[in-house]
């Protein structure tokens, strides 16, 4: 199993910035696709942002031009540089990361615990 630790959400103001963070660890894997998701109170959680493993992005409509996905392959780690934040984006944000496990080469998921982004206008 991998485990991931977010960090980095918080209470920032309208046009703000914040920067969340994801690290993963656990036995022997290789990481694959990596990706953020955000929830909002009454509403299902969406796909905010994905990187591949070449480094190919894609982004909801609704943060393009204003968030950026990253990844440090050494660290098994994603990054979202979150920009010009709006109220909107409010919710709890969990990133999710792809994995082999090398011992089977089975393909397996696993969530973060959340980190929560209060948005003041």
């Amino acid at each position: 199993q991998v485990q991931l630790v977010e960090s980095g959400g918080g209470l920032v103001q309208a046009g703000g910035s914040l920067r969340l963070s994801c690290a993963a660890s656990g036995m022997t894997f290789r990481v694959n696709a990596m990706a953020w998701y955000r929830q909002a109170p009454g509403k299902q959680r969406e796909l905010v942002a994905i990187i591949n493993k070449g480094g190919t992005t894609n982004y909801s409509d609704s943060v393009k031009g204003r968030f950026t996905i990253s990844r440090d392959n050494a660290k098994n780690t994603v990054y979202l540089q979150m920009n010009s934040l709006k109220p909107e984006d409010t919710a709890v944000y969990y990133c999710k990361v792809d994995f082999t496990f090398l011992l089977n080469g089975g393909y397996y998921s696993s969530w973060g615990q959340g980190t929560q982004v209060t948005v003041s206008s």
